[in-house]
């Protein structure tokens, strides 16, 4: 579905990624790894069109889309749940649902997508006249991941999904992820939680200092792996 082959992306002269190579097929769930400052979220800009790569090339469904703007490869079917969430604060839980689905052409539309979302997320529909803002962390990335389903996206793309939250809200992001993608989603997840990450995942990357370093099948790493930590650095 999604192939990244050798790119290279970066911010001014600041080159940050080095010659990228990976895949997620459809209906799978890839890892992506690595300490702070590897390139995790400029990987993921990258696909998303935020930055546009200076070589190599991006295709999805053998379509090269490296060189589109952002809300073109949104309609191409790729959302992208940002670390850090992105909500608007002020507006309803409900009303930044609803900027998810800004490609529906009718209300008739908006609302079944709101339904599924709310049954997906009981906890959004309980909470669905209350301002962002009030939500809880977990809570909140709960929103920015249903805000992106709400476009029916063939590739969702989620960064850093983890972060902030207690234990008791990861196991429940990482059931929520396992149920997406028994439901056909395919996902691209950014993590610095070896163990979720190995919980959801299919195939691994590990990504330092811009490149590559490791991958494999999930099923043939431990997370207390030596060599995969020593290569997590």
């Amino acid at each position: 579905m999604l192939e990244l082959r050798q790119v290279e992306a970066g911010y001014g002269s600041l080159r940050v990624l080095r010659k990228i190579d990976l895949a997620v097929p459809r209906g799978k769930v890839v890892a992506l790894l690595g300490g702070n400052g590897a390139g995790k979220t400029t990987t993921m800009r990258a696909i998303a069109g935020l930055i546009a790569p200076t070589a190599g090339e991006i295709l999805f469904d053998d379509a090269p889309i490296h060189r589109l703007p952002a809300h073109k490869i949104f309609a191409r079917g790729i959302a992208l749940v940002p670390q850090g969430r992105d909500l608007f604060p002020e507006m309803t839980v409900r009303e930044n649902l609803e900027l998810g689905a800004l490609a529906a052409r009718t209300r008739h539309e908006v609302e079944p997508l709101l339904a599924t979302i709310f049954e997906r997320f009981p906890r959004l529909g309980e909470r669905a006249a209350q301002r962002a803002a009030s939500l809880s962390g977990g809570e909140q990335q709960m929103l920015a991941t249903g805000r992106a389903l709400m476009s029916k996206p063939e590739l969702l793309l989620l960064d850093e999904p983890t972060t902030g939250l207690a234990p008791i809200i990861v196991r429940e992001l990482e059931r929520i992820i396992r149920a997406l993608n028994e439901g056909g989603q395919t996902i691209l997840i950014v993590e610095q939680n070896v163990r979720m990450a190995l919980a959801v995942a299919d195939h691994v990357y590990v990504l330092r200092n811009g490149g590559i370093v490791m991958e494999a099948p999930a099923a043939e790493i431990g997370s207390g792996d030596e060599m995969f930590r020593a290569y997590l650095g």
